[in-house]
């Protein structure tokens, strides 16, 4: 499809196109794009392409921050200017709420963009992998070998081809520096890679994650428990890097990348990390972050999206809050000096866990987290036995709550329901259901990770009397 003009910014960071009545979803394009398309897939009502020559670039075009972009899928909209993206943004919650819940969303205030939209990531992880993706420009030159393996980003719908990553502008320093030292140790000293569809090789992933405060954590997950194999790598780093806060490692023999039921270890200093909060009412709040533990990956943004939830949420003094899919206690802490009590519940105990020691170490006497799964958790006799809520704050994951917990919300019926989202298509299919008795108010956009097309959205629920 030759000189055809890109529309909008669509679903999932795809550009949109029309041709002849034909919808076209094209990746790595920005509205206002004048381009020829090539087409691998096409069906009765839309087709999906690729760009092959930009005729016309958009006014709304930029250069990428990264070297990488348009290979690696994590950052779509990078050439996108940012302002165009939090339009886009905006639109896809009002599209949301207004075509699939039939929410009025006339209460809609302006999305809050990030301050930061480069190096704003606390935590990345990065895969080790023999199957490294070429580029076509790699291919070319010949260099390097189509067999060498690579330490970075799996790329998109294929499990077992990774992008060997030589920067990255999500995390700050020394992020990068990290990940490089890494991969030059295992080159010089033939420490083999894994291999996914095989099940071989040593080196697994490399977790970093760093906080305000300038601590830093580093994960070593590797496929063998022989620590002479990789113990000296660990020594590295420790040496190399005097300021990572806690260096940790993690044997996996699975089959999948998952470690979330694995052992950690710490190898050097201290097992967590530490990260800090201000509340509207200007205290300081620090939160303990283990290897496992959950925290917003934009730290700055992240405080900005709890002072939301306490602006809508309306605390009283004498109030009980639940906060359902609590995680670590983040929401419940950051609320919880405004009203009388505060429970937490959450699926995950080591999440849970967490929020009694942050709890605990931030002096909160009036808070109690329940772990377990929602949908059981929530019962009238739970109710009975810990209060009766005057408002809860709901932040389930992507798939939005399940509809026994909707059913309890409506029958249990608080004052106010303060509901946050990373997925505006199933949180409205939520206010929808919860429209049985409440009246979505204000509306509030976030965007936590600028040049995605990823969003929070934070809807106020008022009970009808």
């Amino acid at each position: 499809m030759e000189q055809v003009e890109i529309m909008d910014a669509g679903a999932e960071g795809m550009a949109v196109a029309k041709v002849d009545g034909l919808v076209v979803f094209v990746p790595f394009a920005v509205p206002g794009d004048v381009v020829d398309i090539q087409l691998y897939k096409k069906k009765k009502s839309y087709a999906e392409g690729r760009v092959v020559t930009l005729h016309s670039a958009s006014p709304l075009r930029v250069d990428p921050l990264c070297p990488h972009f348009g290979t690696c899928g994590g950052c779509k909209w990078q050439t996108m200017r940012y302002e165009a993206q939090l339009d886009a943004k905006q639109r896809q919650v009002r599209d949301n709420l207004e075509r699939l819940g039939h929410v009025d969303c006339c209460g809609m205030r302006p999305i809050c963009g990030s301050e930061s939209i480069d190096h704003y990531r606390n935590k990345l992880e990065f895969t080790f992998s023999t199957r490294a993706w070429r580029t076509a420009a790699e291919l070319e030159a010949g260099d390097p070998a189509p067999d060498a393996g690579a330490l970075g980003f799996h790329i998109p719908q294929l499990f077992d081809k990774v992008l060997d990553i030589r920067r990255c502008a999500l995390q700050p320093d020394p992020s990068n520096a990290i990940r490089d030292a890494v991969r030059a140790y295992a080159l010089e000293h033939s420490l083999d890679y894994y291999d996914i569809r095989n099940h071989t090789g040593l080196l697994r992933n490399l977790v970093i994650r760093n906080t305000s405060l300038g601590h830093l954590m580093v994960i070593l997950i590797v496929a063998d428990s022989d620590t002479s194999r990789f113990f000296p790598l660990l020594d590295h780093l420790k040496a190399l890097f005097p300021q990572i806060t806690s260096l940790q490692y993690i044997v996996n023999t699975k089959l999948n990348d998952s470690y979330g039921d694995l052992d950690v270890v710490t190898y050097h200093g201290s097992d967590h990390i530490e990260e800090q909060m201000t509340t509207p009412t200007g205290r300081t709040l620090r939160y303990i972050i283990n290897p496992k533990s959950f925290y917003q990956t934009n730290s700055a943004q992240a405080e900005r999206l709890y002072t939301f939830v306490d602006e809508l949420a309306e605390l009283k003094a004498d109030d009980t809050l639940y906060d359902l899919y609590t995680g670590t206690g983040t929401i419940a802490l950051f609320l919880a000096s405004r009203c009388r009590r505060v429970v937490g519940i959450e699926y995950v105990p080591e999440a849970i866990a967490d929020a009694r020691n942050n709890a605990r170490a931030n002096g909160f006497d009036n808070t109690y987290f329940e772990a377990g799964d929602m949908a059981q958790v929530l019962t009238p006799e739970f109710i009975a036995q810990h209060g009766q809520p005057d408002v809860v704050v709901t932040d389930p994951p992507r798939a939005g709550m399940h509809e026994k917990v909707v059913a309890q919300l409506l029958a249990t019926a608080p004052r106010k329901i303060v509901y946050v989202s990373c997925n505006p298509a199933t949180q409205a299919r939520d206010l929808a259901l919860l429209g049985e008795r409440y009246e979505v108010r204000r509306i509030q956009p976030v965007d936590m990770f600028p040049h995605t097309q990823h969003v929070e959205n934070i809807a106020e629920l008022v009970l009808r009397r």
